[in-house]
């Protein structure tokens, strides 16, 4: 019998912490204009494995049916929110601008203006066409 992959979690567990390790959080400080820079993201993380076996039981050919699977994954998602920044006066927060939840923002606020102004419209075209009763 064919010897199987096995999936090797070690492996995966040390990708995963070297991944969401805190390095990724806060990046390295650097120096600016007399400043200390200190980055600062969100980290967002997941994994997920699995395993398999086989069978003895006999395929319709006659052949042993011996399946098999096996498979791991892992993901990271990283997004910067800010510095800190750090000088003589003391410790202060610079929050990163997101421009695109500013561009969505508009967008969802443009289209709600939009179906707001549609239905104010119908209302009214359908007001004036009911004829009037003395």
């Amino acid at each position: 019998m064919a010897k199987h992959p096995e999936l090797d979690l070690a492996a995966v567990i040390g990708s995963a912490s070297d991944a969401l390790h805190v390095r990724r959080a806060f990046g390295e400080a650097y120096e600016r204009d007399g400043h200390t820079v200190i980055p600062v993201a969100r980290i967002l993380g997941g994994s997920g494995s699995g395993g398999g076996g086989s069978s003895t039981d006999v395929a319709p050919h006659g052949t042993e049916s011996g399946g098999y699977g096996i498979g791991g994954g892992f993901g990271v998602q990283v997004r910067p929110i800010g510095v800190y920044l750090i000088d003589a006066t003391g410790v202060r927060w610079r929050p990163a601008v997101d421009v695109n939840r500013i561009v969505l923002g508009g967008q969802v606020t443009g289209a709600l203006l939009g179906m707001s102004l549609m239905t104010l419209m119908t209302v009214r075209s359908l007001r004036r066409r009911r004829p009037r009763q003395h």
